[in-house]
């Protein structure tokens, strides 16, 4: 069932209605992300289908959101080996994912390989000492090398770091598309220039995903036998830049909206001016580079996954909101 609704708190308790399945039995399940785009849904969706969730968090204000939610909450950072190795024994699954911090895009400082290397190796650590055998690791399509995929190498680096885990561990490596809610960030140009621009663009399909369907897809993996280690990719809808632009467009009241791409230095140069960290600018400029080259979508084309239910008109709604309310 696509959502239809402006309203994302309606759709999601649909969209979750809509996923209930038979249960096996009630499971111990760890999630991280907090209250994310993903984490949420997921917690709403192994919850109605009577699992015992625990959703980390490091900020004490969603506890009470939290267990709203009908999970406990655990209050700590994933920088913290012993708060994980506690929270994960006795998990029947863990669900990890890194994330880097609100701003983290604008620090000058930040080494964000080394900060997110030094996140897969705590899991990686507490995940042996905890003795949890079940492992959801939420990766990204270009994690199938670190060659052409700029900022996107982080997540080859973290699948390696997980390989490493004792062979009795099993690890679902999940490798969504890129995220509708990415395209949040058209919205400035759109904006001051009437215009999507980026460094690559045309006519050729790209997947893009909604957090639902990513949701979904772990939540149905969670409920699936465990063995060695194995890939699944998630994507809910095949389109181009060009199409994109129309969509959206259509959905602001901008129905001549145009994609415009622009050169790569000219990409870079502009978010190195809004204070953009450098390395990340630069990860981020060549990890759309391997949109032109193919090189972010090779592998995703030989394991083509079952498209999702949640279509780029759907959230063509929940974007044509943020653009008024911007």
């Amino acid at each position: 069932m696509a959502t239809t609704n402006i309203d994302l708190d309606t759709s999601l308790v649909l969209f979750v209605r809509s996923f209930a399945v038979t249960k096996k039995q009630n499971m111990k399940i760890v999630l991280t992300g907090s209250l994310g785009n993903i984490s949420k849904r997921l917690t709403q969706i192994l919850v109605q289908n009577g699992h015992s969730v625990t959703v980390i968090s490091s900020k004490k204000e969603r506890q009470n959101k939290i267990e709203e939610l009908g999970a406990t909450a655990a209050i700590g950072t994933m920088e913290d080996v012993d708060f994980l190795t506690k929270t994960f024994t006795g998990a029947d699954i863990v669900y990890l994912m890194e994330t880097l911090g609100a701003g983290s895009f604008f620090d000058q400082n930040i080494d964000y390989v080394a900060v997110i290397n030094k996140i897969a190796n705590n899991y990686k650590q507490a995940v042996e000492d905890s003795g949890v055998k079940h492992v959801v690791h939420l990766s990204s399509i270009g994690a199938h090398t670190d060659k052409g995929n700029g900022m996107l190498a982080f997540h080859y680096n973290v699948e390696n770091i997980l390989r490493q885990l004792p062979d009795d561990v099993s690890v679902k490596f999940m490798r969504p598309v890129g995220f509708y809610v990415n395209m949040f960030a058209f919205i400035p140009t759109i904006k001051t220039q009437n215009a999507i621009v980026q460094n690559y663009g045309g006519d050729e399909k790209e997947p893009w995903v909604s957090p639902l369907d990513i949701a979904a897809v772990i939540a149905e993996e969670m409920e699936k036998p465990f063995e060695g280690r194995t890939i699944r990719y998630i994507a809910s809808e095949e389109v181009s830049p060009n199409e994109v632009a129309q969509i959206l467009g259509e959905a602001i009241g901008k129905p001549g909206l145009k994609w415009l791409e622009i050169p790569d230095e000219q990409m870079l140069n502009g978010m190195k001016a809004a204070g953009m960290n450098p390395e990340i600018a630069k990860g981020l400029v060549e990890m759309n580079a391997g949109r032109r080259s193919d090189v972010l979508y090779e592998d995703y084309k030989q394991h083509k996954p079952t498209l999702g239910k949640v279509k780029l008109t759907d959230f063509a709604k929940e974007f044509a909101t943020a653009f008024f309310k911007s």
